[in-house]
This record gives structure tokens, C-alpha cells and sequence, in this order.
């Protein structure tokens, strides 16, 4: 009766070892493999998996949902020789978890390597200012690099990014310094433009306005000489009708028109402000004899002809 117990104890153990190395439960994000005497023969999807007991066993577990390789920061020599330390993050994921097992070893630690060697190559091709101002060509060149690289190993490299570029503080200070010193520069070229801008303008409004006052003058002295002009034709109207006059036997005119001279001379004369005493010409009974001859003409003209 012992001995039937002992053996149904070692049966129930052997059957509850054998059920839990055939079970096997894999996680949601993950692929495991299957070998059977070294040998891969299946991959076992997320979920409840059974497999033979001490025939087979859990190979290789993959993550195949995205994940991030922080890449060790590393010093990098430019093309223009200035030494500048650089940190960057990897983001890959496993594609085909066959590929990933059995292609390479120590799949983590391959692609940091070969990020860090790519890192030194596209970086140590570039100059300086080319590297700090050229984020994102650097990181598409990089991404296309390492995915191809590591596309034999079933890993699909989604995204690489530099995360920072550090150079040392002395080569920080001077380009501090070449900044400060082109913003200045920036800015005497502006204010130089700026008042370079401000003579002309003056210059073209001064133009202008000598422009615009050489035409008003043009302009007045034109009215000017045809107001002349009409005043000549006027007199010299006047003049013809006062001969016309005396030619046909009326002297009354040449006394109206001797008068009207004096008349405006005398005018012109008490117009002055500066003259507070007029002195009258010694032909100014002359004047008063013009008046009366111009009364008579218009006398004469009223009356009717002999």
C-alpha cells in the first residue's frame, strides 16, 4: 500500500512537470521560438502554446513591438577637425523574430554598435556649422543607413534622432563670439543702409522741391511776360486810337491821354508808404489843365455833332 502511494505521488509530480514544461503562455508584444534539439522549428504567437515536453524548449523571446536603444554619448571629429560629443536614441523594431534570433547575436548591442559607427561616419563627413545647423539631414542620413544595415537582421529602424551635439567650451565661446560679432556687423550694415536710404530721400525731396519752384517761377514769369505783353497791346492800342484821333482834327485826346499818365504817376507816387510828403512836379497845373481838357472832351462827346 506504501509503495502504490510513492508511485502514484512520483506519477502526479511527473504528469504536473510534464504539463507545465508542455505549457507555455506568451505574452501580448512578443514571439518566442521553438527549438527541438538545437534546432529552431516554430515561433509561438501571443497566447496559450503547447509544445512537446523534454523534446522541445523555448528558444529565443523577441519583443516585437517598438522599442528604444539609447545610444551611448561618444566624441565625434568633424570634417574642419573640432571635436564635439554627441548622444542619440534609436528606435527599431523586430519584424521577423527568426531573423532576430538566429542572424545575430546580441541583437541590442549589434545595433548600438553600428549606430555609434554610423554616427562617427555621417558626423566626420560634415564641418561643423554643417553638423549644429543640419539636425535632420543628419538623422535621415543616419536612419537610412542603419536600416539597411540591419534589415538582414529582421529589425525595421523606424527613427533615429540626435539628441544632442556638444562641443567643447572654448570652441562654444568662440562661436559665441563670431555671433555677437555678425550680429553687430548685421547691424552697422543696417544702420548704414538706413541712413544711406534717408540722404537719398532727402536728396530726391530736395530735387523736388527746386524742381517744383524753378517750374512756379518759369511758370509766374510766363503770366508775367503776357501780362506785359497784353499791356503793350493795350497801350499801343490806345496810342493808335489817340493818333487816330489827333489825325482826324480832335486834340481833346492827346490831353485825356497826357492826363491819365499823370493821373496814374501821381498815384503811384501817394501809394508809397515810405513817402509821408508828395512832392508835386512843377507840370502838375499841367496835370490840372489835362483834367479840364478831359472834362471838355467828355463834354464834347456828350453833345450832340455840328
Amino acid at each position: 500500500m506504501f509503495d502504490q502511494n510513492i508511485a502514484a505521488l512520483i506519477f502526479i509530480a511527473l504528469v504536473a512537470v510534464i504539463i507545465y514544461r508542455a505549457w507555455h503562455s506568451v505574452p501580448q508584444g512578443q514571439q518566442w521560438t521553438v527549438e527541438r534539439w538545437g534546432r529552431f522549428t516554430r515561433v509561438l504567437k501571443p497566447g496559450f502554446n503547447l509544445i512537446v515536453p523534454f523534446v522541445d524548449k523555448i528558444g529565443r523571446r523577441q519583443i516585437v513591438m517598438e522599442q528604444v536603444l539609447d545610444v551611448e554619448p561618444q566624441e565625434v571629429i568633424s570634417a574642419d577637425n573640432a571635436m564635439v560629443t554627441t548622444d542619440a536614441v534609436c528606435f527599431f523594431q523586430v519584424i521577423d523574430p527568426i531573423k532576430a534570433s538566429y542572424e545575430v547575436n546580441d541583437l541590442p548591442r549589434a545595433m548600438q554598435n553600428l549606430v555609434m559607427t554610423n554616427i562617427r561616419a555621417v558626423l566626420g563627413s560634415m564641418e561643423l556649422d554643417a553638423m549644429l545647423s543640419n539636425r535632420d539631414v543628419i538623422n535621415t542620413a543616419l536612419l537610412t543607413k542603419v536600416d539597411e544595415a540591419t534589415n538582414p537582421w529582421g529589425v525595421k529602424v523606424t527613427r533615429i534622432e540626435i539628441r544632442d551635439i556638444t562641443p567643447p567650451r572654448d570652441l562654444v565661446d568662440a562661436m559665441a563670439n563670431q555671433m555677437k560679432a555678425e550680429r553687430e556687423k548685421r547691424a552697422q550694415i543696417l544702420r548704414a543702409e538706413g541712413e544711406r536710404e534717408s540722404a537719398i530721400k532727402v536728396a530726391e525731396g530736395q530735387k523736388r522741391a527746386q524742381i517744383l519752384d524753378a517750374e512756379g517761377m518759369r511758370e509766374a514769369a510766363f503770366l508775367e511776360a503776357e501780362a506785359r505783353e497784353r499791356e503793350a497791346e493795350a497801350e499801343a492800342k490806345a496810342t493808335a486810337l489817340v493818333s487816330e484821333a489827333i489825325a482826324n482834327g480832335n486834340p481833346q485826346a492827346i490831353n485825356y491821354f497826357v492826363a491819365q499818365k499823370y493821373v496814374d504817376a501821381l498815384g503811384q507816387l501817394a501809394a508809397s508808404q515810405n513817402s509821408k510828403v508828395v512832392l508835386m512836379p512843377l507840370e502838375a497845373s499841367d496835370v490840372i489843365g489835362s483834367i479840364a481838357g478831359i472834362k471838355e472832351l467828355v463834354e464834347s462827346a456828350k453833345s450832340p455833332a455840328v
